[in-house]
């Protein structure tokens, strides 16, 4: 699929996100939150640094962008993040009427927008988001099993 230079240099901010929770420690997951192609929000996850799983970078950017534009919607906003979200996100996401969302690589172990199950475009749920895959997969992707090799390593080693 062929994407616009808007959306890959957005979809790149997103991944230097994830390039900040990797240099931390963290999965490295970015995300983003645009509207009106201005960007509103911006996060990684952060689970480790405040020892709570409830911030996946995807919640804190819209922790974010809420209390930005004073909204508990996010209508006609847009999000852009790394890895495929998790049932948690994807809920999140889903309630905060989110228009559509750009995933840059699939999580076959966790993923809620159609790896596992499909959240964001349930007909039995009375909001969805269109969704588009594979903005930077390659890089994302290479991040993601960098982290983990290295994670495996340092278990080894220790």
């Amino acid at each position: 699929m062929l994407y616009n230079e808007n959306k890959l240099k957005l979809m790149d901010i997103a991944l230097n996100e994830a390039k900040k929770a990797y240099s931390i420690g963290e999965v490295p997951v970015g995300a983003i939150i645009v509207k009106d192609n201005k960007i509103i929000s911006k996060s990684h996850n952060k689970i480790q640094t405040k020892s709570s799983i409830l911030y996946h970078a995807e919640i804190v950017a819209i922790d974010k962008a809420i209390k930005k534009l004073g909204s508990k919607y996010l209508f006609d906003c847009e999000l852009y993040v790394t890895l495929e979200p998790c049932p948690m996100c994807a809920g999140a996401i889903l309630f905060s009427k989110i228009k559509k969302v750009y995933i840059s690589t699939k999580d076959p172990k966790s993923g809620y927008a159609g790896s596992i199950h499909n959240t964001l475009n349930n007909d039995k749920l009375n909001h969805r988001c269109d969704v588009e895959y594979g903005l930077r997969e390659t890089e994302s992707s290479i991040l993601l099993k960098t982290f983990f090799k290295e994670l495996r390593n340092s278990k080894k080693n220790n």
